[in-house]
């Protein structure tokens, strides 16, 4: 094929480039640990099947679009090596590459693979500077309500648990489980809504008890877990009542880490703005700013705890992205990542830290914040702006207290009867370094210069309909995230010009 047609393709793209490429970009021994035995091994060569993969990533397409691509797109063809007259393949060989390929000790190879390309070209040397940011990526589920949840998470059990069936039929009467949909009430009738709620949480919590006490298997135990879950995250007893009368309502706060579909429990509702809400996960990139290259990714839950139990956020995963880096580096980033934890870690490994401020907020519109009070963190004091001066307590408190009684800038200060109380965290000093750093011209310069760049990257990576994920959960489409990665990367290389030099 690549005879017949290669020398129509354009040069400089992704599919010339793989064209001639692929066998040393992708070699068959990168592979060869997927399929140990020899059994079930799809008949396509690895380098193919990584080719094909890394194209649908650039694309954004499904399995089955990817299919029709390589059996009908001459490019396609030429790019994987294949001859114009081969078939395709079905669809189901994308999905048990994907699976062996997150299953192994190296789940990033193809991502890696471009990466060292990357290292090739040399279009990373002498670059230091590093931008961070991250994005929220659109769930490929329905979020649904508390009663949808309810109902689909008993329906569950029901499947996936020995024995679950016949207890949901012996003792749950709340609802027709046979029946999928929402059950037929007078929805705008609230003590209807109420009995319903009872009802439901009540049958969850007849079928997690008559259950018996033994080991399940994985996907058993995965649904008794959720069912548990949905049942207490989104409801609360009735004023008056203990929940032992099944009196239960929707609860008038929202759960943290709030699972918002059964169908992926791991998508959250994520607040990228005030005003925005999106449902979905989070995408985190760090780039270098002059080529716009992608040095690392990962996927995360819009919002709530990571699998270690802490709670994700911006920067506990900017370390990560950074962790790689074998020089120290000058990091751009927004306030989200302006934690005192995130700025230490960047000192204790020498990088340069051009993180933008979070602006300091005034208990009283116009008036004082912490940076109108000066403190010596070796002392131990703070000293106000009417100029007196407290010690900060071991709980890392200066209480003003009396001082504050006939002072003239208190209506500027604190609305406190006891006087102003001033809080000094931990990594308080270095938060103010930084602060009194993004003030300086040549700070700002820096920053506004190549800052912009990583959201260019993230424009880049949710073009063509990728703002929306195609899979479900987050070792999926954090597999999914890293692919696509490296197919930008790939054409970023071949915009700029660039060739690795073993490969030219």
């Amino acid at each position: 094929m690549e005879s017949v047609a290669g020398h129509l393709l354009k040069p400089g793209s992704v599919f010339a480039f793989l064209a001639e490429h692929r066998g040393r970009l992708f070699p068959e021994a990168m592979f060869a640990d997927l399929f140990p035995s020899g059994r079930g091994r799809p008949s396509l060569p690895g380098e193919v099947m990584a080719t094909v993969i890394t194209l649908q990533a650039l694309h954004g397409l499904s399995d089955a679009e990817t299919v029709e691509a390589v059996t009908f797109d001459l490019r396609w063809k030429a790019a994987c090596g294949l001859a114009v007259t081969a078939g395709g393949f079905h669809p189901t060989t994308l999905t048990v590459w994907r699976a062996r390929l997150r299953a192994s000790e190296r789940p990033e190879r193809i991502f890696d693979a471009v990466k060292t390309v990357i290292a090739q070209t040399g279009a990373l040397a002498g670059k230091t500077r590093r931008a961070l940011d991250s994005t929220v990526l659109d769930d490929a589920v329905a979020t649904q309500d508390t009663v949808t949840q309810l109902v689909a998470a008993i329906r569950r059990v029901g499947r996936e648990v020995p024995g679950a069936a016949t207890v949901i039929a012996e003792h749950c009467a709340g609802h027709d489980y046979a029946d999928p949909g929402k059950p037929a009430i007078a929805w705008d009738d609230q003590d209807a809504r109420e009995a319903l709620i009872g009802a439901l949480v009540g049958d969850a919590h007849r079928l997690l008890g008559y259950l018996p006490q033994v080991e399940h298997g994985p996907k058993a135990a995965e649904a008794l877990a959720l069912l548990a879950l949905v049942a207490g995250q989104d409801v609360e007893p009735v004023e008056g009542s203990d929940g032992t009368d099944g009196r239960w309502r929707i609860a008038q706060r929202v759960a943290p880490d709030r699972v918002i579909s059964t169908v992926d429990p791991e998508a959250r509702h994520a607040h990228k703005t005030v005003t925005r809400r999106q449902d979905g996960f989070k995408a985190h990139l760090a780039t270098e700013p002059d080529t716009g290259l992608i040095t690392d990714c990962a996927l995360t839950k819009a919002c709530g705890a990571g699998p270690d139990g802490q709670p994700v956020s911006e920067a506990r995963v900017g370390l990560d992205l950074l962790a790689a880096e074998s020089e120290p580096v000058r990091v751009l980033a927004d306030s989200a990542y302006g934690s005192g934890g995130f700025r230490a870690h960047l000192a204790e490994h020498g990088h340069v830290d051009l993180v933008k401020p979070a602006p300091c907020r005034a208990a009283i519109p116009g008036g004082f914040n912490v940076d109108d009070f000066t403190v010596d963190h070796a002392a131990r004091t703070a000293t106000c702006p009417a100029g007196n001066t407290r010690t900060i307590s071991a709980a890392g408190n200066a209480k003003f207290g009396a001082a504050c009684g006939q002072c003239p800038l208190r209506a500027r200060c604190t609305r406190s009867r006891s006087g102003k109380t001033l809080k000094i965290r931990e990594h308080d000093a270095r938060q103010r370094a930084a602060r009194q750093a993004a003030r300086e011209p040549a700070w700002q310069a820096e920053y506004r210069r190549h800052r912009p760049m990583v959201e260019r990257s993230i424009a880049w990576l949710t073009a063509s309909g990728n703002r929306k994920v195609r899979y479900r959960g987050v070792a999926r489409n954090d597999q999914w995230l890293r692919h696509r990665a490296a197919a930008l990367n790939l054409r970023r290389l071949l915009t700029l010009g660039l060739t690795p030099m073993p490969l030219t």
